[in-house]
């Protein structure tokens, strides 16, 4: 009579093999792979009795998302508000809970309810991830030298400074700019280069239905001079077919930065520029 086995007539040869190759660490495939056993009942009968290696097994964590994902789904949670409270992916949920009963069919506004919080979940997930990236690559900068400083600096005023033109020589330094971050990194610039601050001279370019009393006092705290200093302020003049989005109160316009007999610092601010270009062309 033939043995039930039929090619794997040597089971208990097969078997010492096999349990040999598990002791030894080997995962169910490689036992596979190795005696050519792609019967996989045969293949389970070989090794029964003999616990599975320590580095096959799944991490303890994934097991307490499935679990959790599991009575969630229970509880008539859709794929959707499962996927947004345990941050997994859809296909892992679609793993872990198929089995399980379909959730109750809802009205649809209770439908909608559901999935307004389930968006909105997910974007207070996205907003919370966006704060830690932004926050982490903050840390990761720590304090500047003084030569990246004035790197910095040099990148920064020839992006948003004034530039001399052939056909318009402005030899000057004008820095013009609405953000309060890139105007203190620009003063503590000048403060590297050691210019003097009787050699500043500020003044507010805003639109003229804006507060221009509260903005002007705005920038005066900023940069560390009394409002009465500035410059007369600059309005622009408000046109009402323009749908302007810098508007509210937190609309400042801009501050313009004047270097008196600032020739001298254009020409090495336009220099080092192109020290830095022929730097990065000769590091690619």
């Amino acid at each position: 009579m033939a043995h039930p086995l039929g090619k794997y007539a040597d089971f208990e040869g097969l078997r010492e093999q096999a349990i040999a190759l598990r002791r030894a660490g080997h995962s169910l495939r490689q036992i596979r792979d190795e005696l050519k056993i792609f019967n996989n009942d045969i293949l389970n009968q070989l090794v029964k009795g003999e616990p599975p290696p320590e580095w096959t097994k799944r991490p303890r964590a994934k097991d307490d998302l499935r679990e959790r994902a599991r009575e969630l789904r229970l509880q008539g949670w859709t794929y959707d508000r499962i996927e947004a409270e345990l941050g997994c992916s859809r296909s892992s949920v679609s793993l872990w809970v198929r089995d399980l009963p379909r959730p109750e069919r809802r009205s649809p506004e209770g439908a909608a309810a559901i999935a307004r919080k389930g968006w909105e979940e997910r974007l207070r997930l996205r907003d919370e991830e966006r704060r830690r990236t932004k926050e982490e690559a903050k840390q990761a900068v720590g304090d500047l030298s003084d030569r990246e400083l004035f790197l910095v600096g040099v990148g920064l005023y020839w992006a948003e400074g004034g530039k001399d033109k052939p056909y318009d020589r402005r030899e000057n330094v004008t820095f013009v700019n609405s953000d309060p971050g890139m105007i203190k990194v620009f003063l503590a610039w000048l403060s590297l280069l050691r210019v003097e601050r009787d050699r500043l001279r500020f003044t507010v370019m805003i639109h003229e239905n804006a507060d221009v009393t509260s903005a002007e006092r705005y920038w005066a705290d900023l940069v560390g001079v009394d409002a009465g200093a500035f410059n007369k302020t600059i309005l622009k003049r408000h046109n009402p077919r323009t749908v302007r989005k810098n508007t509210g109160d937190d609309y400042r316009g801009c501050l313009v930065i004047r270097v008196l007999k600032g020739a001298d610092l254009y020409r090495r601010i336009e220099g080092s520029w192109y020290g830095i270009v022929l730097g990065a062309d000769s590091a690619t």
